[in-house]
């Protein structure tokens, strides 16, 4: 997404043209998804402030299919990444991260500039207050799946998978960074 957004977003259209075909509505939610995620990562990853509002843009269109059977379990999966994204953005902010991510994305082809941006954020993160606040929204993250797959609904379903996916892609960025300024 990051170095190829103009290919991704025709990826996009190859997407949500084999959802139709293959009557996939998982398929057109994950187009969703992966559209809003390619126009910010591709073109507007330098302002953390326009990630969440670029990542909900498809949120109309999500809203629409919760209400078609054919689109549901897309919608879900679509809301449940934006769910998730919208609590990471907000651990960055009330942690004091922001600044960092700013940097990190101006700098991010200087590995001597990186490393001790990576180093003051993983101070930030280590701080009672950050693991605290990791704990708390990962456990609001985990209820939310966990009361997702109560149900035997695969739209639910879909919602707790989108929501584990954001866990799973937050701790592999995090393991990424302490092995980054580890070496």
């Amino acid at each position: 997404m990051r170095f190829a957004p103009s290919l991704c977003l025709l990826i996009t259209v190859g997407l949500l043209g084999l959802s139709r075909h293959y009557d996939s509505g998982y398929l057109w939610g994950f187009a969703l998804t992966w559209l809003c995620g390619a126009i910010y990562w591709g073109w507007c990853r330098f302002e953390p402030a326009w990630h969440l509002p670029l990542e909900a843009m498809a949120l109309p269109w999500a809203l629409w299919g919760w209400a078609k059977s054919r689109y549901r379990v897309g919608a879900y999966f679509y809301i449940g990444s934006l769910t998730g994204t919208a609590l990471t953005d907000g651990y960055f902010y009330v942690n004091g991260l922001i600044p960092h991510w700013r940097e990190l994305m101006r700098n991010e082809a200087d590995p001597e500039l990186v490393r001790p941006l990576l180093q003051t954020a993983l101070e930030l993160v280590g701080t009672s207050w950050g693991g605290f606040t990791a704990v708390c929204l990962a456990g609001i993250l985990v209820a939310i799946a966990l009361k997702s797959m109560t149900r035997v609904d695969p739209a639910r379903w879909a919602l707790a998978g989108a929501i584990v996916g954001t866990i799973l892609v937050d701790l592999l960025f995090y393991f990424t960074s302490v092995r980054a300024i580890g070496n």
